[in-house]
C-alpha cells in the first residue's frame, strides 16, 4: 500500500495565485523524486464548525482560504528520500524563502494507507 503525506494550511486569498505557482513547481519536483501522485485542493464547501473544522484547524482568517493537499508514494522509504532531496535541492530554496502562507499554522504528517482502491 502507498504512503501518504497530508497537508492542511491557510493561504491569503490575494496570494492564491502565488501559492498555485509554488505548488505547480513543487509537484514536478516531488514527482521527479518518486511521488506517484500530487494533489492541491482549495476549500469549496468547508463550513466553520462549532468545535472542529478545517478552517478552525489552521486558524484561517477571513481573508484566507483553506488548502488541503496530499502526496502519495509507493513506500515510506521513498517518501523519506524525497523529503531529504527536498531539503537539499537548490530549486526549492526560492520557494522556501517567500512562502505565500504562514508555515506555523500548517498541519502535516505521514500516513500509512489502510484502504486503497
Amino acid at each position: 500500500m502507498n504512503y501518504v503525506d497530508g497537508f492542511l494550511l491557510a493561504v491569503p486569498k490575494d496570494r492564491l495565485d502565488d501559492y498555485k505557482q509554488v505548488a505547480e513547481t513543487a509537484a514536478g519536483l516531488f514527482m521527479e523524486w518518486g511521488a506517484t501522485s500530487y494533489m492541491e485542493a482549495v476549500a469549496d464547501d468547508v463550513p466553520y464548525g462549532e468545535l472542529t473544522s478545517f478552517p478552525r484547524a489552521v486558524m484561517a482568517k477571513d481573508d484566507e482560504v483553506v488548502i488541503f493537499s496530499y502526496i502519495t508514494y509507493p513506500s515510506k522509504a521513498v517518501r523519506d528520500a524525497a523529503q531529504k532531496k527536498m531539503m537539499e535541492d537548490e530549486r526549492m530554496k526560492p520557494m522556501m524563502e517567500d512562502m505565500p502562507f504562514d508555515g506555523k499554522r500548517m498541519i502535516f504528517g505521514g500516513f500509512k494507507a489502510i484502504v486503497e482502491r
